[in-house]
């Protein structure tokens, strides 16, 4: 059901596309691709034994790739992409490692872009996100005896800002808030021992090419 309405919610905004693209048509080329080094933060908020367990995810840096269409000089789409990412879980009152997942966590977002600033470039966004957990049961330091969900999909917030140093090349700084969680059941049995919901703020600097 989550899959089904990410791709519902995916197709309403290729629906605009059509309309939206021919206001643009005449005008500078759509595309856009920025390159960034992001700050996951995340919230580790727990429940139950999750709670009691102390279980996190661990923050770290990762790359991520952006590709943004405008259908208008204001409205635009970005996809934000990155490859599968290695996540360290930690648990117990020092924080020891127990495992470690990966997460592959791709995002649209509709934004709005303010462009009366000169090099200033605001913009605003909201979107879906949906991230794929894989080894999942990969927590040698609890024997193996867990495992967490196989995917999340959530609300996603941004605000951010490129600074154009020319037509084309420009410097972008992005924060983005993304509603991500997931149950943590045991593998024999698969009872839930709580919720590590990890809610990431995502600071970050990165390179802007406008074609």
């Amino acid at each position: 059901m989550r899959l089904k309405s990410l791709i519902a919610a995916m197709a309403a905004i290729a629906s605009l596309a059509p309309i939206l693209a021919y206001a643009q048509a005449a005008e500078e080329n759509p595309w856009m691709l920025r390159v960034r080094a992001v700050d996951l933060l995340w919230q580790n908020g727990q429940t139950d034994t999750v709670s009691s367990a102390n279980v996190k995810a661990k923050n770290q840096l990762i790359p991520e790739f952006d590709i943004s269409y405008f259908f208008t000089k204001n409205i635009a789409a970005e996809l934000v992409l990155t490859w599968p990412q290695q996540v360290n879980i930690t648990a117990g009152p020092g924080n020891t490692n127990v495992g470690k997942i990966s997460a592959l966590p791709p995002s649209l977002l509709i934004q709005y872009h303010f462009t009366d600033l000169g090099a200033f470039k605001p913009y605003i966004g909201a979107g879906v996100n949906y991230t794929i957990f894989g080894n999942r049961q990969n927590f040698p330091g609890l024997g193996n005896s867990v495992q967490v969900d196989q995917n999340s999909v959530g609300f996603v917030a941004q605000v951010g800002t490129d600074y154009m140093f020319d037509k084309n090349w420009g410097m972008n700084l992005d924060l983005k808030y993304a509603t991500m969680s997931t149950n943590v059941t045991t593998v024999q049995g698969n009872n839930n021992l709580g919720k590590l919901t990890l809610n990431p703020f995502m600071p970050a600097v990165g390179v802007t090419y406008k074609f």
